[in-house]
Protein backbone atom coordinates (compact mmCIF):
# COMPACT_ATOMS: atom_id res chain seq x y z
CA UNK A 1 0.00 0.00 0.00
CA UNK A 2 3.21 2.31 1.05
CA UNK A 3 4.47 1.24 -2.49
CA UNK A 4 1.20 2.21 -4.46
CA UNK A 5 1.16 5.53 -2.74
CA UNK A 6 4.89 6.36 -2.76
CA UNK A 7 4.38 5.43 -6.72
CA UNK A 8 1.34 7.75 -7.05
CA UNK A 9 3.10 10.65 -5.40
CA UNK A 10 6.28 10.36 -7.62
CA UNK A 11 3.90 10.24 -10.72
CA UNK A 12 1.98 13.91 -9.36
CA UNK A 13 4.85 14.89 -8.76
CA UNK A 14 6.47 14.18 -12.19
CA UNK A 15 3.93 15.55 -13.61
CA UNK A 16 3.95 18.74 -12.37
CA UNK A 17 7.61 19.39 -12.83
CA UNK A 18 7.00 18.55 -16.65
CA UNK A 19 3.94 21.11 -16.76
CA UNK A 20 6.41 23.94 -14.94
CA UNK A 21 8.30 22.85 -17.32
CA UNK A 22 6.59 23.05 -20.32
CA UNK A 23 5.40 26.42 -18.78
CA UNK A 24 8.91 27.92 -18.76
CA UNK A 25 9.52 26.92 -22.47
CA UNK A 26 6.43 28.78 -23.28
CA UNK A 27 7.10 31.68 -21.07
CA UNK A 28 10.89 31.54 -22.98
CA UNK A 29 8.84 31.80 -25.71
CA UNK A 30 6.45 34.31 -25.52
CA UNK A 31 6.62 37.66 -27.68
CA UNK A 32 7.64 40.44 -25.92
CA UNK A 33 4.64 42.87 -24.84
CA UNK A 34 6.89 45.73 -24.54
CA UNK A 35 9.73 47.02 -26.95
CA UNK A 36 13.37 45.47 -26.06
CA UNK A 37 16.27 46.80 -28.20
CA UNK A 38 19.59 45.84 -27.55
CA UNK A 39 21.74 48.19 -28.98
CA UNK A 40 22.91 50.08 -26.32
CA UNK A 41 23.75 47.46 -24.39
CA UNK A 42 25.66 45.78 -27.54
CA UNK A 43 27.73 49.27 -27.28
CA UNK A 44 28.76 49.69 -23.87
CA UNK A 45 29.65 45.80 -24.31
CA UNK A 46 31.93 46.51 -27.75
CA UNK A 47 33.18 49.52 -26.02
CA UNK A 48 34.61 47.40 -23.24
CA UNK A 49 35.82 44.93 -26.03
CA UNK A 50 37.81 47.71 -27.52
CA UNK A 51 39.37 50.63 -26.13
CA UNK A 52 40.23 52.81 -29.77
CA UNK A 53 35.85 52.36 -30.60
CA UNK A 54 34.87 55.13 -28.46
CA UNK A 55 37.66 57.69 -30.26
CA UNK A 56 36.45 56.61 -33.73
CA UNK A 57 32.59 57.19 -32.27
CA UNK A 58 33.64 60.54 -30.98
CA UNK A 59 35.13 61.18 -34.17
CA UNK A 60 32.24 60.38 -36.12
CA UNK A 61 29.90 62.71 -33.82
CA UNK A 62 32.80 65.05 -34.97
CA UNK A 63 31.72 64.75 -38.37
CA UNK A 64 28.48 64.54 -37.95
CA UNK A 65 28.13 67.97 -36.51
CA UNK A 66 30.36 69.32 -39.04
CA UNK A 67 28.52 67.66 -42.26
CA UNK A 68 24.97 68.69 -40.70
CA UNK A 69 26.41 72.61 -40.03
CA UNK A 70 28.31 72.90 -43.68
CA UNK A 71 25.01 71.34 -45.51
CA UNK A 72 27.20 68.66 -46.78
CA UNK A 73 24.82 65.83 -49.12
CA UNK A 74 25.39 63.37 -51.40
CA UNK A 75 24.75 64.39 -54.59
CA UNK A 76 23.48 60.87 -57.15
CA UNK A 77 21.96 60.79 -60.25
CA UNK A 78 19.00 59.50 -58.97
CA UNK A 79 18.45 61.82 -55.69
CA UNK A 80 18.47 58.72 -53.90
CA UNK A 81 21.09 56.10 -52.16
CA UNK A 82 20.49 52.65 -52.52
CA UNK A 83 20.63 50.24 -49.80
CA UNK A 84 21.22 46.73 -50.72
CA UNK A 85 19.53 44.14 -48.03
CA UNK A 86 20.63 40.84 -46.96
CA UNK A 87 18.70 38.69 -44.76
CA UNK A 88 20.48 36.09 -42.74
CA UNK A 89 18.00 33.34 -41.33
CA UNK A 90 18.56 31.35 -38.67
CA UNK A 91 16.15 29.02 -38.01
CA UNK A 92 15.06 25.71 -35.90
CA UNK A 93 11.80 24.81 -36.43
CA UNK A 94 10.26 25.21 -39.96
CA UNK A 95 7.96 29.03 -38.61
CA UNK A 96 11.79 30.37 -37.87
CA UNK A 97 12.39 29.83 -41.36
CA UNK A 98 10.61 33.07 -42.58
CA UNK A 99 9.45 33.13 -46.03
CA UNK A 100 10.46 35.01 -48.99
CA UNK A 101 7.17 37.20 -49.01
CA UNK A 102 7.84 38.02 -45.18
CA UNK A 103 11.21 39.16 -46.11
CA UNK A 104 10.21 41.33 -48.96
CA UNK A 105 7.04 42.81 -46.74
CA UNK A 106 10.08 43.82 -44.50
CA UNK A 107 12.04 45.58 -47.32
CA UNK A 108 8.25 47.21 -48.36
CA UNK A 109 8.24 48.65 -44.45
CA UNK A 110 11.61 50.17 -44.68
CA UNK A 111 10.96 51.95 -47.99
CA UNK A 112 7.53 53.29 -46.88
CA UNK A 113 8.68 54.41 -43.89
CA UNK A 114 12.20 55.94 -44.81
CA UNK A 115 10.20 57.28 -47.67
CA UNK A 116 7.61 58.86 -45.16
CA UNK A 117 4.81 57.09 -47.52
CA UNK A 118 3.42 54.96 -44.38
CA UNK A 119 -0.15 55.04 -44.19
CA UNK A 120 0.12 56.66 -40.32
CA UNK A 121 2.31 59.39 -41.84
CA UNK A 122 -0.82 61.67 -41.93
CA UNK A 123 -1.03 61.33 -38.50
CA UNK A 124 1.68 63.24 -36.92
CA UNK A 125 0.27 65.51 -34.33
CA UNK A 126 0.83 69.29 -35.26
CA UNK A 127 2.77 70.56 -32.91
CA UNK A 128 5.48 67.74 -34.28
CA UNK A 129 3.83 68.11 -38.36
CA UNK A 130 6.64 71.14 -39.16
CA UNK A 131 9.52 68.64 -37.36
CA UNK A 132 8.66 66.02 -39.93
CA UNK A 133 11.80 64.50 -41.97
CA UNK A 134 9.58 64.09 -45.13
CA UNK A 135 11.70 61.27 -47.76
CA UNK A 136 14.51 60.88 -46.17
CA UNK A 137 16.48 59.72 -49.70
CA UNK A 138 16.97 56.03 -48.79
CA UNK A 139 15.83 53.22 -50.61
CA UNK A 140 15.87 49.67 -49.59
CA UNK A 141 16.21 46.91 -52.19
CA UNK A 142 16.37 42.88 -51.55
CA UNK A 143 19.66 42.06 -52.70
CA UNK A 144 19.76 38.17 -51.14
CA UNK A 145 18.94 35.98 -48.47
CA UNK A 146 21.21 33.42 -46.81
CA UNK A 147 19.39 30.92 -44.64
CA UNK A 148 21.01 28.07 -41.69
CA UNK A 149 19.63 25.69 -39.78
CA UNK A 150 20.97 25.38 -36.86
CA UNK A 151 20.32 23.51 -33.29
CA UNK A 152 20.23 26.02 -31.19
CA UNK A 153 16.59 27.44 -29.42
CA UNK A 154 17.58 30.79 -29.00
CA UNK A 155 20.30 33.60 -29.43
CA UNK A 156 21.24 36.04 -27.39
CA UNK A 157 22.54 39.96 -28.08
CA UNK A 158 26.24 38.64 -27.89
CA UNK A 159 26.53 38.87 -31.87
CA UNK A 160 27.24 34.91 -31.99
CA UNK A 161 24.11 34.68 -34.94
CA UNK A 162 26.73 37.04 -37.05
CA UNK A 163 29.50 34.32 -36.70
CA UNK A 164 29.64 31.07 -38.32
CA UNK A 165 32.25 29.95 -36.00
CA UNK A 166 29.38 30.30 -33.07
CA UNK A 167 26.91 28.44 -35.18
CA UNK A 168 25.57 31.72 -37.34
CA UNK A 169 26.17 32.93 -40.34
CA UNK A 170 29.28 35.12 -41.42
CA UNK A 171 27.90 38.95 -43.25
CA UNK A 172 27.76 39.46 -46.86
CA UNK A 173 29.94 42.48 -48.32
CA UNK A 174 28.90 44.25 -45.38
CA UNK A 175 30.61 47.56 -46.27
CA UNK A 176 28.20 47.45 -49.61
CA UNK A 177 25.36 45.78 -47.93
CA UNK A 178 23.31 45.87 -45.20
CA UNK A 179 22.89 42.32 -43.64
CA UNK A 180 19.72 41.69 -41.22
CA UNK A 181 20.33 38.71 -39.34
CA UNK A 182 16.38 36.93 -38.52
CA UNK A 183 16.42 34.63 -35.76
CA UNK A 184 14.64 33.86 -31.97
CA UNK A 185 16.11 36.18 -30.19
CA UNK A 186 15.93 35.70 -26.34
CA UNK A 187 15.43 37.62 -23.26
CA UNK A 188 12.34 39.29 -24.63
CA UNK A 189 14.37 41.30 -27.34
CA UNK A 190 12.87 42.19 -30.28
CA UNK A 191 16.58 43.44 -31.88
CA UNK A 192 19.33 45.32 -31.89
CA UNK A 193 21.60 47.28 -34.86
CA UNK A 194 25.93 48.08 -34.84
CA UNK A 195 26.26 51.86 -34.19
CA UNK A 196 28.76 53.47 -37.09
CA UNK A 197 31.92 53.11 -36.30
CA UNK A 198 32.16 49.06 -34.99
CA UNK A 199 33.79 46.05 -36.87
CA UNK A 200 32.46 45.52 -40.12
CA UNK A 201 32.38 41.52 -38.93
CA UNK A 202 29.70 42.32 -37.12
CA UNK A 203 28.06 44.94 -39.06
CA UNK A 204 24.27 44.74 -39.31
CA UNK A 205 20.95 44.70 -37.35
CA UNK A 206 19.49 41.70 -35.94
CA UNK A 207 15.58 41.02 -35.74
CA UNK A 208 13.71 38.37 -33.35
CA UNK A 209 11.94 35.89 -36.11
CA UNK A 210 8.68 37.50 -34.69
CA UNK A 211 9.34 40.94 -35.28
CA UNK A 212 10.06 41.24 -38.68
CA UNK A 213 7.92 42.47 -41.62
CA UNK A 214 4.11 42.71 -41.24
CA UNK A 215 3.02 39.03 -42.57
CA UNK A 216 3.90 35.45 -41.48
CA UNK A 217 5.27 35.01 -38.00
CA UNK A 218 5.37 38.68 -37.27
CA UNK A 219 3.45 39.33 -33.58
CA UNK A 220 1.29 41.99 -32.62
CA UNK A 221 1.80 44.45 -31.13
CA UNK A 222 5.34 44.48 -33.32
CA UNK A 223 3.96 42.96 -36.63
CA UNK A 224 4.43 46.34 -38.65
CA UNK A 225 7.68 45.96 -39.32
CA UNK A 226 8.94 49.05 -37.55
CA UNK A 227 11.50 46.91 -35.44
CA UNK A 228 13.54 46.99 -38.34
CA UNK A 229 12.74 51.03 -38.97
CA UNK A 230 14.07 51.76 -35.64
CA UNK A 231 17.01 48.94 -35.61
CA UNK A 232 17.89 50.81 -38.75
CA UNK A 233 17.81 53.64 -37.47
CA UNK A 234 20.92 52.79 -35.04
CA UNK A 235 22.39 51.62 -38.33
CA UNK A 236 22.62 55.31 -39.60
CA UNK A 237 23.78 57.05 -36.33
CA UNK A 238 20.61 57.77 -34.40
CA UNK A 239 20.24 57.26 -30.81
CA UNK A 240 17.04 56.15 -28.49
CA UNK A 241 14.87 59.39 -28.47
CA UNK A 242 15.33 59.68 -24.85
CA UNK A 243 19.84 59.45 -24.90
CA UNK A 244 19.33 56.40 -23.12
CA UNK A 245 19.63 58.37 -19.58
CA UNK A 246 16.65 60.37 -17.72
CA UNK A 247 16.30 63.10 -20.08
CA UNK A 248 19.26 62.33 -21.70
CA UNK A 249 20.52 63.57 -24.94
CA UNK A 250 20.05 61.86 -28.63
CA UNK A 251 22.33 64.23 -30.53
CA UNK A 252 19.02 65.66 -31.96
CA UNK A 253 18.24 69.04 -31.78
CA UNK A 254 14.86 69.02 -32.67
CA UNK A 255 13.69 65.96 -30.90
CA UNK A 256 12.00 67.10 -27.51
CA UNK A 257 13.45 65.51 -24.15
CA UNK A 258 12.13 62.59 -23.21
CA UNK A 259 12.24 61.39 -19.29
CA UNK A 260 12.50 57.57 -20.82
CA UNK A 261 11.22 55.01 -23.18
CA UNK A 262 7.27 55.38 -23.47
CA UNK A 263 5.67 51.91 -24.43
CA UNK A 264 2.61 51.10 -25.79
CA UNK A 265 0.67 53.54 -27.61
CA UNK A 266 0.58 56.51 -24.91
CA UNK A 267 -2.33 59.32 -25.66
CA UNK A 268 -1.49 62.53 -27.26
CA UNK A 269 -0.38 65.02 -25.77
CA UNK A 270 2.41 63.33 -23.53
CA UNK A 271 4.72 65.71 -21.54
CA UNK A 272 8.44 64.79 -20.00
CA UNK A 273 8.90 66.66 -16.60
CA UNK A 274 12.26 67.08 -17.85
CA UNK A 275 13.28 70.79 -17.81
CA UNK A 276 10.84 72.88 -19.12
CA UNK A 277 7.99 69.69 -19.40
CA UNK A 278 8.11 69.53 -23.20
CA UNK A 279 5.81 67.53 -24.86
CA UNK A 280 7.06 64.03 -25.76
CA UNK A 281 7.41 62.96 -29.35
CA UNK A 282 6.08 59.69 -28.56
CA UNK A 283 5.45 58.74 -32.29
CA UNK A 284 8.88 59.41 -33.21
CA UNK A 285 10.76 55.44 -34.74
CA UNK A 286 13.17 55.94 -31.42
CA UNK A 287 10.96 55.77 -28.94
CA UNK A 288 9.47 52.33 -27.86
CA UNK A 289 6.28 52.71 -28.83
CA UNK A 290 4.00 49.75 -30.43
CA UNK A 291 4.61 49.49 -34.33
CA UNK A 292 1.12 51.03 -34.76
CA UNK A 293 2.04 54.27 -32.78
CA UNK A 294 5.39 55.07 -34.29
CA UNK A 295 5.55 56.31 -37.85
CA UNK A 296 8.46 59.16 -37.71
CA UNK A 297 11.45 60.43 -37.84
CA UNK A 298 12.48 64.31 -37.59
CA UNK A 299 13.95 66.28 -39.82
CA UNK A 300 17.19 66.56 -37.93
CA UNK A 301 17.04 62.75 -37.73
CA UNK A 302 17.37 62.50 -41.21
CA UNK A 303 20.16 65.18 -41.54
CA UNK A 304 22.18 62.39 -38.98
CA UNK A 305 21.65 59.69 -41.18
CA UNK A 306 21.96 61.61 -44.53
CA UNK A 307 25.66 62.70 -43.12
CA UNK A 308 26.51 58.97 -42.50
CA UNK A 309 26.82 58.67 -46.33
CA UNK A 310 28.71 62.10 -47.48
CA UNK A 311 32.32 61.73 -48.34
CA UNK A 312 34.57 60.59 -44.94
CA UNK A 313 31.59 59.16 -43.40
CA UNK A 314 30.72 56.18 -41.70
CA UNK A 315 28.44 55.11 -44.26
CA UNK A 316 30.07 56.45 -47.49
CA UNK A 317 30.72 53.10 -49.48
CA UNK A 318 27.26 52.58 -49.54
CA UNK A 319 26.98 56.28 -52.03
CA UNK A 320 29.77 54.61 -54.30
Amino acid sequence: MKKLLFLAVLAMVMFSCAKNEGEQEAVSHEHALNRGCAAHEVLQQQLLADPTLQARMDEIERFTEEAIRSGDRVLLPSGEIQIPVVFNVLYKTTAQNVSLTQLQSQVDVLNKDFKALNSEYGSIPAAFAGLASGATGIVFTLDAVVRKKTNKSSWQANDAMKKSTQGGLNPTSPTTKLNIWVCNLSGGILGYAQFPGGPSATDGVVLDDNATGNTGTASAPFNKGRTATHEVGHWLNLRHIWGDATCGNDQVADTPTHNTANYGCPAQPHYSTCTGAPREMTMNYMDYTDDACMYMFSINQKERMQATFVSGGPRNSFAQ
